[in-house]
């Protein structure tokens, strides 16, 4: 599987997660994002921006439970809470702000 962008193909595995994440960039993952019917503001991008750090640090994309910790740590409660996660990615704030974030899949997720 591929995605089209900027008259590029980029190459996908077959749930659509970006196999080469050094081809990332903000302009593709508001393109997924629109894909997955999201538009991504502020909140969205500090999500995504935190996974990217998360990944960086740890060469790992966390599972929704341990992303909701991560969060609620570094940004609080009010941010850190699955309610919130999962009102900005309601495919579940793990894989789908992973995949906008240009990530591979969670471990753990289904």
């Amino acid at each position: 599987m591929a995605i089209e962008f900027n008259g590029a193909t980029i190459e996908t595995d077959e749930e659509g997660y970006i196999t080469d994440i050094s081809l990332w960039s903000p302009e593709l993952a508001i393109q997924i994002a629109a894909e997955e019917d999201i538009e991504m503001g502020d909140d969205h991008w500090e999500v995504v921006n935190f996974l990217r750090d998360y990944y960086e640090e740890y060469q790992i994309a966390p599972a929704v439970r341990v992303l909701t910790k991560a969060i609620k740590k570094s940004l609080g409660a009010d941010k850190g809470n699955s309610k919130y996660l999962y009102e900005l990615f309601p495919y579940g704030p793990a894989k789908q702000a992973c995949k906008i974030a240009g990530l591979p899949k969670p471990t753990g997720c289904i």
